[in-house]
Order: structure tokens, then sequence, then C-alpha cells
């Protein structure tokens, strides 16, 4: 069974009196356990991995190498050399622009983005472009903010080297068709990047199944530390990938004459790496995969209805795009400014997104200058939602 208050208990944040966080979208509170494991990894015989001789070393490189197997097992990948460990979702799609795409792509060469997508999934896909000469497209959305599929059908031709979407996007929660879009993709020799930043939160995720060429997240919307995330990618595509930083660790032999690199994983984490961010994700992925996922999920899908059925009695407010799917939603108040909302409510204890959610294309389509967010997670209550919409109806009736 889920139970709400013992979840609630673990996350040192949420004790604060009154708080009321509903931002998850943007970063989770982290639970004690996670919080622990960065601790421990400091205090309890700290040292760098895949270096040196003493055992402080190689304990280390064994939690590090352990919590790779994690990531590995949590989305079914069939190689734990295919988890690459970045600082992010960013990062991660910074790399497979700069190490898979730009030594391919050609002039003529289209790569298609959803207009839905995070500009983290646009803006390295532009770069790149414009080095290559290869050309960006459009996967238009529907004016209910889902990806129009006819479109993405018409767009589809043997000249498509790249298909990049959301699994689930970060503004209106829209679960998009990644199935059907990877098949699509794959007939007419396309790969396929997801990013399951919003996705791997609220879905169980097996990248074999779904036949991801590509699959990257963060850690910290995981519950995990800031400055972690995981690139997944095919083997056979990561081993045919140049190195894109260089320095340590990534090399087998370096000389004046000539730099010979390592394989996988390490030719992609030059330097020294995040390994208390690795660790604690890990555990964070431990800690998840022991509670009642679905029940979670169920929990959230109920306080989500609740917000919505009271603030649909509210006058002039729109909803953005409203979906079924995770704990996001985000809306409008026509004569107001989604920023002097997001005040009133913090000055009620109650922390909510207002803003273009680094997703301008999105807004251009909908014709609005941005939205105020709500993302509920796991540990959110029914009183946080009570406080929530009290705490809105206040703001609508000052402003």
């Amino acid at each position: 069974m889920f139970d709400i208050d013992a979840i609630r208990r673990q996350f040192p944040a949420l004790q604060v009196p009154a708080a009321v966080y509903l931002d998850s979208a943007a970063t989770a509170q982290k639970p004690k356990v996670v919080l622990d494991a960065i601790q421990s990894a400091y205090q309890q015989g700290h040292a760098n991995v895949h270096r040196g001789n003493h055992q402080l070393t190689a304990n280390a490189t064994a939690a590090f190498e352990a919590a790779r197997k994690t990531v590995q097992h949590f989305i079914n990948a069939t190689f734990s050399q295919e988890i690459i460990w970045t600082r992010g979702a960013t990062e991660a799609l910074n790399l497979i622009a700069q190490s898979y795409a730009r030594p391919r792509l050609q002039p003529g060469d289209i790569i298609l983005v959803g207009e839905m997508e995070h500009h983290a999934n646009i803006v390295p896909w532009q770069m790149v472009a414009e080095q290559t000469g290869a050309t960006i497209q459009k996967i238009p959305m529907s004016r209910d903010c889902q990806l129009d599929m006819a479109a993405f059908d018409a767009l589809l031709t043997d000249k498509v080297k790249i298909v990049a979407v959301a699994h689930i996007t970060n503004v209106t929660g829209t679960r998009q068709p990644i199935e059907t879009l990877i098949q699509k993709a794959h007939e007419v020799g396309a790969i396929v990047v997801v990013d399951g930043a919003q996705g791997i939160v609220h879905e169980n995720v097996d990248v074999q199944a779904l036949d991801a060429d590509f699959y990257v997240f963060s850690g910290h919307k995981l519950f995990a530390p800031t400055g972690i995330g995981v690139l997944y990618g095919k083997k056979a595509l990561l081993d045919a990938m140049p190195p894109w930083h260089g320095g340590g660790k990534m090399v087998e032999k370096v000389s004046f004459s000539g730099t010979t690199f390592t394989g996988l994983p390490g030719k992609f984490e030059a330097g020294t790496p995040n390994i208390s961010g690795a660790v604690a994700l890990s555990t964070a992925i431990q800690w998840l995969s022991e509670l009642d996922r679905d029940g979670a999920e169920a929990h959230i899908l109920t306080l989500k209805d609740k917000a919505i059925a009271a603030l649909s009695s509210l006058d002039d407010l729109r909803f953005i795009g409203l979906q079924t799917h995770s704990g996001v939603f985000s809306f409008v108040i026509d004569g107001i400014h989604y920023q002097d909302i997001a005040m009133l409510l913090d000055q009620q204890n109650i922390a909510v997104r207002a803003g273009n959610h680094c997703a301008h294309p999105l807004c251009d389509a909908l014709n609005i200058a941005g939205t105020i967010r709500v993302s509920i997670a796991l540990y959110n209550t029914e009183e946080d939602i009570d406080k929530f919409i009290a705490a809105l109806t206040k703001a609508c009736d000052l402003l």
C-alpha cells in the first residue's frame, strides 16, 4: 500500500511548517536516504575512481560502477557500458549532437524536433545544423498540445536522419507516442533521441522494449542530486562515436605523436566524475524501486484531479493542454500576469513555476507569453492541494 505519511516523513525539506512545494518538475526534493548517501560518499573513505592502487580508490570505483549497473537494470539496458554519466539531460543531448550527429550529418539531411520540446532538446540540434548544413524541421503540435502525427508522417522521408522528442513534456505533461514515433522513424533509417527527464519519473522505462536509440534523463528530477545525469545509447552507436571531451580517464595512451582512447563507457567520461552524485542516483533509484510506483502515480493523479476540479470554477482561468498523464498541469488567468500570481502564491508559502518553462516555441504556438505550472509529486498531500487552492483563490480576489 502507498503510505503518503510514511513517504513524507522521509523528506527533510518538507518538514518546514506550512511550506507547499508544487515545483517538482523543475527539481524534486530528496529523501533522507539520498542525502545520507551523499554524506557517506564523502565521509567514509572518499577517493577518486579508476585511479590509484590503494583500497580507498578500489572501494570508490566499485561503488561507482555498481551505480552504473543499478541504472542499467532500472531502464533494462543490455550492457552497463551503454550507461554514460553526464551532468544531466542537457549535457547528454549536447553529447549526442556533437559526437553522433556532427560527424554524420551533411547538407540536405533533416532533423525532426517536436514543437513542444524543452530548449535543451532544440538548441543542440540548431547548433549542429549550423555546423553541418543540415536542416531542422519542427513536428507541429495541435491546439490541445499533442504532436500532430499526420504532419509527422508527412515530414518523415529518407532525408530524415534524427528525430528528437520528449517522452513527457515539461509544460503540459503531454505523454508523446514515443513507441510509434520510434517505429516509424526506424522505417526510414532515422535514429530517435528521447528526452526522458520527465518521463523517467512517472513510468517504468524499458529501453529495449522501446527500441530507443538514445534515452537521456537527469538525476535531480528523480529524487537524486543535481549535477548527475544519464545518457543511454545503443552500444553499436556509442562504439562508433568519437569522444566529445578530452582529458584524463578517457585515454589509453597520450603522446605528442597521437592519442588513443579507451572504450565504453570511459571514452565519454573525461576527468574526475561526480562520484557522490552517481552513488546517490543509484540510491534514489533503489529507494524508488522499493515503492509502490503504481500506487504513487494513482496518488499523484488523484491530487491533480482534485486541484483541476476546484480550479475549473475560477473565473477566467484556462488550462493549457490539459493532459491525463503525470502530475503536471499549466494554466493562465486572463487579465492577470502569471508572475503576479506566482508572487502572491509565494507570499503564502506555495511554490509553483511561472514563465515559459524553457519552451518558447510551445508558448509561441499557443500565442501566450507563459503559464503558471503546477507539478505534483508523490510526497504531496491533499492538505497541500487545499492550501494551494485557497491561496490561488485569495490571489485572484486580490488581483
